[in-house]
């Protein structure tokens, strides 16, 4: 049964965990086989604890065999992002000032997962401090595309979207501030939720009322994906952006009718992130599956106007508070594009932070009228499909060629600005075999809905049954 096991969605897995159907040691043993199988192809996996695992498997079982309540993710095993705090366990961000860094305390993503039943069982792999959305290091090095090991497996949740797609892990954890959890689940064929900003508190040091960045989840399924939500979401007085409603909100059926409802495609989000061809002979079809539920789907796109310069300006911010002081003292050990970005922190106005301001105060009121008219926006995830691993982005987009690392992610990060939650769901393939995420997007705060939406469609096309051939060891 065992060699089974790791092919299971987590829901699926949680059940029989619950009426010991399994074991916990068993589905923890299954999935380290399957990491030492094929995680020398991918590289997904970068710091792993087979007996403090396989340990804590054994308390979960003996804690369900005395009859106690198990929570949510009884039994569940994961590795955390690499940038996630994990208490006695190695956490380097990517980078070689953390190489051996072994922090005293868990973020309280990571306390939440394992108070709600999660074993830990390693970390994945991140670009240098999540900076970039193509997942290599100096540390441990490239994280490899499951469904062709020649290719980009995206980022900064390269290697949770990596690990989840090759059956290293039934649910994974990541982040997102521009595209960080939905382009590695679009490049991977795997499910990934940028939330409502504050639904999954973050409290770290710094800003604590930035918005930009959240913590998120991602999954095999829309259904192992709002799972996991279900554990990570709920307020933290710590966290003053948190939302109140518990996580048990999204432990619910998430079937329904989506007849009637008005949906909006931008297929380029009005000239704002035009993509490749590949990527859009894709989605186009996908409108017909909405049509065929019952939606009516038409082109239409919120204003979006300033937005590009809002988010670059907010994230050169964001990168200044966090890296600025490394700058000074370790310029050395930085990648390039790291510099860069935090240089172009250093080099903002007032006049410019201003802008940047106004400018997402006027997006989000443009969004709320977007929304009064239209219950979802459908958009491509990202405007490439997975690229060379050996490049650091893609060097051009729709015919144009690309000057930083972050020009090809406008699909994702120009939404990041509205405050808005947005799924990344499996919509195909390319006729090389390259998959393609769609991105539902809705209102703020209308998580459940978009995860309605994201079940729904899943059931009808089924296209994240399709699964990899990772080579093995």
């Amino acid at each position: 049964m065992t060699d089974a096991l790791h092919q299971l969605d987590a829901t699926d897995l949680a059940a029989r965990l619950r009426t010991r159907e399994i074991s916990a040691r068993e589905v923890v043993q299954a999935h380290l086989d399957r990491i030492e199988q094929v995680n020398p192809a991918l590289n997904a996996i970068v710091t792993l604890d087979p007996e403090g695992a396989l340990a804590d498997a054994a308390r979960a079982d003996a804690r369900l065999a005395r009859g106690a309540d198990v929570p949510p993710l009884h039994g569940l095993p994961m590795a955390f992002k690499d940038t996630h705090l994990t208490r006695g366990m190695r956490t380097t961000h990517g980078s070689p000032l953390y190489a051996d860094h072994i922090p005293g305390e868990d973020d309280l993503l990571v306390d939440r997962m394992q108070k709600a039943g999660a074993i830990r069982i390693g970390k994945t792999n991140v670009p240098e401090f999540a900076a970039g959305s193509h997942t290599f290091n100096t540390v441990f090095g490239t994280t490899r595309n499951p469904y062709d090991t020649a290719r980009s497996a995206g980022g900064s949740s390269g290697g949770a979207a990596a690990s989840l797609a090759a059956g290293m892990q039934p649910l994974a954890d990541g982040s997102d501030m521009g595209g960080s959890l939905r382009n590695p689940a679009s490049f991977c064929n795997v499910v990934g939720l940028r939330p409502t900003p504050g639904r999954v508190p973050a409290p770290v040091a710094g800003n604590l009322w930035d918005t930009l960045s959240v913590p998120g989840p991602m999954g095999r399924t829309v259904a192992d994906t709002a799972l996991l939500l279900s554990a990570m979401a709920g307020p933290d007085p710590r966290c003053p952006v948190s939302l109140e409603t518990p996580g048990a909100a999204f432990r619910v059926p998430l079937d329904r009718d989506l007849r009637g409802l008005r949906i909006g495609w931008a297929p380029d989000l009005a000239g704002h992130a035009p993509a490749d061809a590949d990527v859009t002979a894709v989605l186009e079809p996908q409108l017909k599956v909405f049509e065929e539920l019952g939606c009516h789907v038409e082109a239409a796109c919120p204003d979006l106007t300033g937005a590009d310069e809002a988010f670059r300006t907010l994230r050169a911010h964001s990168f200044d508070l966090a890296f600025g002081d490394l700058l000074e003292t370790d310029r050395e050990a930085l990648k390039p594009s790291l510099v860069w970005n935090v240089e172009q922190g250093r080099r903002l106005t007032t006049d410019d932070l201003h802008r940047a301001t106004t400018a997402r105060g006027r997006l989000h009121l443009a969004s709320l009228d977007y929304f009064s008219r239209y219950d979802l926006l459908l958009a491509p995830v990202s405007q490439v499909t997975p690229f060379d691993a050996e490049l650091e982005y893609p060097q051009s987009v729709a015919g144009q060629p690309t000057r930083t690392y972050l020009d090809w992610m406008r699909s994702a990060y120009l939404l990041s600005v509205l405050g808005v939650p947005a799924l990344s769901v499996p919509a195909g393939f390319t006729a090389g075999g390259l998959p393609v995420g769609l991105q539902i997007i809705g209102a703020p705060r209308a998580d459940l809905a978009v995860l309605q939406a994201g079940h729904v469609y899943e059931a009808a096309t089924r296209h994240g049954r399709r699964r990899p051939d990772v080579p093995t060891s």
